[in-house]
């Protein structure tokens, strides 16, 4: 897979436990959903509902069932990088799914290079936000990565 369907799939399982979140739908059926709508198969797309790019659709999978699987253990990680006043449910909800996914990835998929992981979900929330939220981002994952990877 290149680097780039991993890319897609970071921002699908992003957009996933976002709708998760939002939706209370379980991981199996949102897993589901993206596999059969909202993944491109076709060479060209197929123009209506504007679906995802060609995406590593099981690192997306495992991306998602693993922040599900091991959601307490990731949040208070990220609970831990959060300033003394900040609770978790103060963070945007795409924060937190970025945040969630990154440190899945930093803590659980050695096979990714902390740069790598950090990089893609810096640029990710930089897609979603125009603020200090990337520099935010990027702190908090840096800061898991030297908890996790050392």
């Amino acid at each position: 897979m290149s680097r780039g369907q991993r890319s897609v799939a970071r921002l699908a399982a992003v957009q996933a436990l976002y709708q998760m979140e939002v939706s209370g739908a379980g991981v199996e059926a949102v897993i589901r959903e993206f596999s059969d709508h909202r993944f491109d198969r076709s060479p060209e797309g197929d123009g209506e509902g504007a679906p995802l790019a060609a995406a590593d659709e099981a690192f997306f999978a495992d991306l998602v069932r693993g922040v599900v699987d091991h959601q307490r253990e990731i949040d208070a990680a990220v609970v831990g990088r959060l300033a003394a006043n900040w609770r978790l449910e103060r963070l945007d909800a795409t924060v937190r799914a970025i945040l969630r996914a990154g440190v899945f990835e930093l803590s659980h998929r050695p096979d990714v290079p902390t740069e790598v992981a950090i990089d893609e979900y810096v640029e990710l929330t930089k897609s979603f936000f125009d603020g200090p939220e990337g520099g935010f981002v990027n702190g908090a994952l840096d800061a898991v990565a030297r908890d996790v990877r050392t």
